[in-house]
This record gives structure tokens, sequence and C-alpha cells, in this order.
């Protein structure tokens, strides 16, 4: 049985603010990253978005959330 690893987070604060809109960022997001393990917190104040992979690249995340019109930056 094989184990998922996933070496790296990175969690962005964004404005996403409706259940909808995280599930077409999602959709987007996992299209780009299919080997990722992609979520939002939508209850936690900064409307966490939540990437798990063995690379990541913040940058092109940011880029597609902010393409969609919503804000998203890393969040120290």
């Amino acid at each position: 049985m094989a184990v998922e690893q996933y070496n790296m987070v990175e969690v962005f604060k964004t404005n996403v603010q409706r259940k909808g809109e995280a599930k077409m960022l999602l959709l987007k997001l996992v299209q780009l990253f299919p080997e990722h393990k992609i979520n939002f917190d939508l209850d936690d104040c900064d409307k966490i978005l939540r990437v798990q992979g063995k690379s990541i690249f913040p940058e092109k995340i940011i880029q597609l959330v902010t393409k969609e019109n919503y804000e998203c930056i890393v969040l120290e």
C-alpha cells in the first residue's frame, strides 16, 4: 500500500467567502496541481487556502486565485 507524502505545506490568506467560490477555485487549482492536496478553511478568519505537495509554487497559486478576482497572499 503506497503512502502519500506531502513534504511541503503552504498556507494562503484569501478573501473567499462562499463555499461555491471555494469549490470553483478548488476545481481550477486541482487541474493545475493534480498531485497536491488542496482545501479551504472558510471558518478561519483568514479564509485559509492550504496546499500540500512535494513541491509548491506559491506564485502560480496566487496568480490563479487573483486572476479570478480574489485576494491571495502567503500567510507568514
